[in-house]
């Protein structure tokens, strides 16, 4: 079974929505971001160790399904669980709830790769990350709701 994490609660301001009313799509990817902090951060990746060993994290493929409007107003939740581990990346799986009606207002699907800050190039995940991301990954086909 798929475990979801809670990785990002906020609300949605009038100066998150576009022309149209809705929230742009500009703030579904920021939202979506900080949510992937979270996670990191829960793995073990927070910007003080980042620092201190002199490695990133860095989104190489991200899709977002958006399934219902957001207007300013709007409580959201972001939750979100692992997908994925590789060598040298992992695939997270958010997703965003109005939780005033409970529905899925958008997912994003995103592939992160661990990289040397210095030489700039993909290096393997460190153990301790991938054994905690190994114990909060479900099977995946528990977690893929992004149809």
């Amino acid at each position: 079974m798929c475990e979801w994490k809670v990785t990002y609660r906020g609300i949605v301001y009038p100066w998150h929505c576009d022309h149209m009313g809705h929230m742009n799509v500009m703030w579904y990817t920021g939202k979506f971001d900080e949510a992937c902090w979270q996670l990191l951060a829960m793995l073990g990746l927070r910007p003080s160790r980042l620092a201190q060993d002199g490695i990133g994290v860095a989104a190489v493929e991200q899709h977002i399904h958006y399934k219902r409007e957001l207007r300013a107003g709007d409580a959201v939740t972001i939750q979100s669980s692992i997908l994925e581990i590789r060598d040298k990346a992992i695939h997270i799986l958010h997703k965003m709830m109005d939780d005033a009606t409970g529905e899925v207002a958008a997912t994003s699907l995103v592939v992160g790769v661990q990289i040397d800050t210095r030489t700039r190039k993909a290096i393997r995940l460190p153990d301790d990350v991938r054994q905690k991301a190994i114990a909060m990954m479900g099977h995946e086909l528990a977690c893929v709701e992004t149809g």
